[in-house]
């Protein structure tokens, strides 16, 4: 599999998103690395518009899930329905069934809701009754927050959390991206055609995520990729500010996403090899959920990315 694909695939996300070029290649290093995203910003910075775009340049089915403080578990598994010509009992697939699946504000479903959303992000599985139904094999969830509004929200448990692959925070665009998101949707409204690339299909991301995995990472660096892991949960080695703010750190489910997404950042930039560079470009999107703060770090506005920065500057580079 060629990563020029890919690279078409992102070229056409950046016409769609415009201004957010990191957040595009987010999305397709969740791809690669068969992993889910969660994705927060305001209101209107295109979320949604990009997992569309991504369902366009893919050989798979989307479906937008709504989420609300009256949505049940059966609302994204299905459920079973009673056929009275059959006398019998017929399950009715949900949303969970389709190859991308947005979850958007995700915080405002309660407590069961989640649980049946991590029980499909974690196993690709749901089960109903006493039955146990697959998901397709090709199966990405991004969830998407409003950090504005808490009221009438849940915050996600640090299970579900540690679910995510990757927790992206989206901003507003500057005046000269406002100007072209201007002249974009103007096009849209006038109708104006857009070049889609031929969509990939599912055995084409498959087979890229085999070379994904088999991308060169050396002795050296595997070491430093932990390193940073354990600084998260000894902090107190390394910085006695960091020991006091740091309540918790990351699991090895943290270890094992930074590896993929370093290896996943290198595929896309053309490289066999994974560099310190690779694993530096992902370790906030791939860290900021999986750490903890405490009370102090808190009181203080002490941010995970501040903390983050922190044990970058503390762990040696090989």
């Amino acid at each position: 599999m060629s990563v020029s694909r890919f690279n078409q695939l992102k070229d056409y996300l950046d016409s769609q998103v415009i201004g957010q070029p990191e957040f595009t290649k987010a999305i397709l290093v969740a791809l690669l690395a068969d992993g889910h995203l969660l994705v927060e910003g305001p209101p209107g910075l295109a979320k949604t518009r990009a997992i569309n775009a991504l369902a366009n340049g893919l050989d798979g089915d989307f479906h937008r899930v709504q989420f609300t403080p009256d949505l049940l578990p059966a609302d994204l598994t299905g459920t079973d329905i009673y056929r009275p010509e059959t006398g019998e009992f017929q399950f009715e697939s949900g949303p969970l069934f389709h190859n991308l699946v947005l979850a958007d504000e995700i915080n405002r479903a309660p407590a069961k809701v989640q649980s049946a959303l991590l029980e499909a992000m974690a196993e690709r599985q749901v089960t109903v009754g006493k039955t146990t139904y697959k998901l397709p094999e090709l199966f990405l969830v991004m969830a998407t927050q409003n950090p504005l509004e808490q009221e009438g929200t849940y915050p996600l448990p640090e299970a579900q959390l540690d679910r995510f692959l990757m927790h992206l925070n989206v901003d507003y665009p500057g005046a000269d991206t406002e100007i072209e998101i201007l002249r974009l949707t103007r096009g849209e409204a006038l109708e104006q055609k857009v070049e889609t690339p031929e969509p990939l299909n599912q055995q084409d991301i498959f087979d890229a995520r085999k070379q994904v995995l088999s991308i060169h990472l050396a002795p050296e660096l595997e070491q430093y990729l932990v390193e940073l892991i354990i600084a998260t949960r000894q902090p107190g080695k390394f910085d006695k500010t960091l020991e006091k703010h740091i309540a918790f750190g990351a699991s090895p489910r943290a270890t094992i996403a930074l590896d993929k997404c370093a290896r996943a950042n290198a595929w896309l930039d053309g490289r066999d090899f994974v560099t310190p560079d690779d694993i530096q470009t992902v370790f906030f999107n791939a860290l900021r959920h999986r750490i903890l703060l405490s009370y102090e770090a808190e009181a203080a506005g002490v941010s995970a990315d501040q903390l983050l920065a922190r044990i970058l500057e503390l762990v040696a580079v090989p």
